[in-house]
């Protein structure tokens, strides 16, 4: 039985490009890559997608999995440094990143409205640049979306053929309606496992089984029973035991699912 981390920022422990690399070290445990990539073998997770959110990140990202087996890149420009990247020209330098060894997505892109790091302008025309690049390149997308659906699916609907997934999605059923009718995947992570709310929970149960991916945003967003612990990509297997309980279906059969998932959306 195999599980697939489609997300997650193990990369950011080797070096401080961005304050996630701090979170990996919070805690005052020594770990090391090998370690966390170890642990997640062990119980299953044999495949990882490293995500950037800069320029910086994304060229982080590309370095660790080159010489790592069952690790690939995604380059991305997060929302909340769409600003940087404009003020400081990182547009074209990231856009040439592209052809780089395993980078097989591109993300984590969208909009983002709940923090407004980036102004919303900013935000459109740098999602509008990766939702291009991936077209170019016919890579897949990775999409960061929070409070800002009422901007982001008129944007997606100016483009033919994009292929992707809603990371971390916890929004409402008339959103995940939309994406499943423009054939999007749905990331789900650690938020289902201390989601509350009966509307919430029926939303993650009404996913079909074949447009669900799982993954971790590791170090964020650990999941129930270890939430104030550093999350690990090893907790994907969490994540999918929850899921399975929760929806009434077999742990295998959620295994193997969101795994050819992984393989049909990233070509991995």
């Amino acid at each position: 039985m195999e599980f697939v981390d489609t997300h997650c920022h193990t990369h950011e422990m080797v070096r401080r490009v961005t304050p996630v690399y701090d979170k990996w070290h919070g805690d005052g445990i020594e770990r090391t890559p090998e370690d966390v990539i170890k642990a997640a073998h062990e119980v299953g997770v044999g495949r990882m997608l490293c995500v950037g959110t800069t320029y910086e990140d994304s060229q982080l990202a590309i370095e660790f999995v080159k010489n790592r087996e069952n690790m690939w890149a995604s380059i991305g420009i997060h929302p909340h440094e769409a600003e940087t990247a404009l003020a400081e020209g990182h547009l074209d330098a990231f856009r040439g990143l592209v052809g780089s060894p395993k980078v097989i997505a591109v993300g984590e892109c969208g909009l983002d409205y709940f923090y407004n790091h980036s102004s919303k302008e900013a935000q459109i025309a740098v999602l509008k640049a990766q939702i291009e690049l991936a077209l170019a390149h016919s890579l897949p997308l990775i999409f960061h979306v929070r409070e800002a659906f009422d901007d982001f699916w008129p944007i997606f609907e100016q483009y033919d053929g994009i292929r992707g997934v809603l990371h971390s999605f916890t929004d409402s059923q008339a959103n995940l309606k939309k994406a499943l009718a423009h054939g999007l995947f749905i990331g789900v992570n650690g938020i289902a496992t201390f989601a509350k709310r009966e509307e919430q929970l029926a939303m993650y149960r009404s996913i079909p089984l074949a447009n669900l991916l799982l993954e971790t945003d590791a170090p964020f967003l650990t999941p129930v029973p270890h939430r104030g612990t550093i999350n690990e990509p090893k907790y994907t297997r969490v994540v999918a035991e929850f899921l399975a309980d929760l929806r009434n279906e077999s742990l295998e059969q959620l295994a193997e699912q969101t795994s050819e998932s992984a393989r049909q959306l990233f070509r991995i």
